[in-house]
């Protein structure tokens, strides 16, 4: 049975008091629902309203003095002066992705690539040193070698479950080891135990990039993760009709970030930050049914003859099965597989396909489905392609919430 708290009212700057905030015990679609949201809100609304405003204002002189006063003293009960630094919208959307996170605070970023970078930036003094796995997503990897080099911050990449070499890779000027789990495209699933131990013994911060995921199959925090990303244009909007980030994790860490994110300025707008709430609301039910349709197209693909490989960690035969078992409550809607042929064998395969829409991004209500090669990595040659795994054959499909038998019938005659 789900557990309802809510919260005393306490006194406010904005209100005559604080909104209830309800902090959820339960099961997946019932937190997605309810977690972290605050009642009541302006007029009695039910959902939160779009508050479109870049500006706020105060009633005199005193109002805004308290307000300064409060604000020095690390209070000011969330109230601010400008939309850059924050938007009663945004703020509701961000307390409901902390509780689903199992974090104290959450911060929203116009896009999943600004809360990473954001956070890079904000964390990493000149003269510092990161580890990324080499499975990571590549524009966070091109981010770090490249821009962060001109700042004077190195990255050393390492092979992706190889906690030797990441245990090698750390230096006296280590802050950070950045990794994504699971990760693009091969669904590859970081032993969080061991990757927090090694960073723990060496005071070292970590970030793991849960996208992949979301918060109904994974929680990185529980696992002793610093912090956790999500590109929030992806599963937790669920209708990719949005860009947003957000990044997660303890309060006074947080805190610290979202003063960068008043310096950088990649701020979301109240009505991505709605339509974000608003997609969470059903996270539950459409992770619930991707999960089953990943796991029940990943076990017809490993059974098809024109089939020679599927990345699924819910398959034995994926090399983080094991790991994936004790730590994800579900095995996510993305199925990476490589059929026997040619580039322009498999570009056939998925030109004859009839659900799915070929498009690059993941998560959503609808079918997706890639050629790497063709798609996110078409600037490079053949052998830069080859080099970091993406082979022509790879497909990466993204499974959305429609009948898993419809979908089976159309991989088949495609496949036919």
């Amino acid at each position: 049975m789900a557990v309802l708290e809510v919260s005393e009212p306490t006194t406010s700057l904005n209100h005559p008091r604080t909104p209830r905030v309800a902090r959820v015990s339960s099961g997946s679609s019932t937190a997605a629902v309810h977690a972290g949201a605050q009642h009541p809100h302006a007029y009695h609304s039910l959902t939160m309203p779009v508050v479109e405003t870049a500006t706020y204002t105060f009633e005199n002189t005193a109002d805004l003095c308290a307000f300064q006063e409060a604000r020095m003293w690390g209070g000011g009960n969330g109230r601010v002066e400008y939309g850059r630094y924050g938007n009663p919208t945004v703020a509701d959307c961000e307390a409901r992705l902390a509780a689903l996170d199992h974090g104290d605070a959450a911060i929203l970023f116009a896009s999943g690539m600004s809360a990473i970078t954001s956070v890079l930036l904000a964390m990493l003094p000149t003269g510092a040193h990161l580890v990324i796995g080499d499975d990571c997503y590549r524009r966070t990897r091109q981010f770090c070698l490249t821009f962060l080099k001109r700042l004077g911050i190195t990255t050393t990449v390492v092979p992706m479950g190889d906690f030797a070499a990441l245990e090698n890779a750390i230096q006296p000027n280590t802050r950070l080891i950045v990794s994504e789990s699971p990760t693009n495209p091969y669904l590859r699933v970081v032993d969080l135990v061991r990757l927090v131990e090694i960073a723990q013994r060496h005071g070292v911060k970590t970030l793991i990039d849960s996208t992949f995921a979301t918060p109904v199959n994974q929680h990185p925090l529980d696992f002793g993760v610093d912090l956790v990303v999500h590109s929030a244009t992806k599963y937790l909007s669920g209708h990719n009709d949005l860009l947003a980030g957000v990044v997660v994790g303890r309060a006074g860490l947080v805190d610290s970030l979202r003063q960068a994110l008043g310096v950088l300025g990649g701020v979301t707008d109240p009505h991505a930050a709605s339509l974000l709430t608003r997609g969470l609301k059903t996270l539950g039910l459409r992770v619930q049914k991707q999960n089953a349709n990943g796991q029940a197209v990943a076990e017809f693909l490993s059974a098809h003859p024109r089939v020679s490989r599927v990345w699924y960690p819910g398959l034995p035969s994926h090399p983080d099965h094991a790991t994936a078992r004790a730590q994800l409550l579900g095995y996510g809607g993305v199925v990476s597989f490589e059929i026997d042929g040619t580039l322009e064998d498999t570009s056939r395969f998925i030109d004859a396909l009839q659900i799915p829409l070929i498009a690059a991004s993941l998560g959503g209500v609808e079918t997706l489905v890639e050629q790497p090669a063709l798609m996110s990595y078409y600037e490079l040659s053949t052998e830069e392609r080859l080099a970091v795994g993406i082979k022509d054959n790879l497909v990466r499909l993204s499974l959305g919430i429609e009948d898993a038998d419809d979908l089976i019938a159309d991989l088949a005659q495609a496949l036919g």
